[in-house]
């Protein structure tokens, strides 16, 4: 997911802050990403409030694994008030700052407003927003009709400059009519 438009560019989701850790001002965060490990090489965190326009900086000390979440240290939030009033709050980074996609990787933001098309040609519309969760989904938009496709790599089999070409189980599109 990417937040709305920034004149330094997009800023792409890392994950969600879920509640307090400690006395310190640490936070749990629910990661998005398949590499939560990279949350500790930005060192400048976008954090948005509940109404997701309010964009402030946080500095990123440390982070450390506990289970399927991570902890985060900010310089500015130093006390177990502070980080509970941040729960809720999304954390992002400039897609500038994301390392080089791999040979077969895509980072699932390059998708939005590219032409979506079957393997047999059929438009499917246009990717126009990822919606994170245990499954992320990439919702497709043609017209009045929307499309929601689990966001795997065996369903995408290429991507150019403007289109993404998917390979789609038999019967997904029309589960989605």
């Amino acid at each position: 997911m990417c937040h709305p438009d920034r004149r330094d560019g997009p800023l792409v989701l890392l994950g969600t802050i879920v509640k307090a850790h400690g006395v310190r001002g640490e936070i749990k965060l629910a990661p998005c990403t398949d590499h939560p490990e990279r949350i500790g090489r930005y060192q400048q965190l976008y954090l948005t409030g509940k109404d997701d326009q309010d964009v402030r900086i946080w500095t990123n000390t440390r982070i450390r694994s506990s289970g399927h979440l991570v902890i985060v240290q900010l310089k500015e939030c130093t006390d177990r008030n502070q980080a509970e009033q941040l729960v809720g709050s999304q954390v992002w980074v400039p897609a500038s700052e994301l390392p080089p996609a791999g040979p077969d990787e895509v980072y699932l933001y390059s998708l939005m407003g590219k032409q979506a098309v079957s393997i047999t040609g059929q438009s499917l519309g246009i990717v126009c927003e990822l919606l994170y969760s245990a499954q992320n989904i990439l919702v497709l938009r043609d017209g009045d009709q929307e499309y929601l496709v689990p966001a795997v790599r065996t369903f995408i089999t290429s991507v150019d400059e403007t289109k993404v070409v998917f390979d789609l189980p038999p019967g997904l599109i029309e589960m989605n009519r």
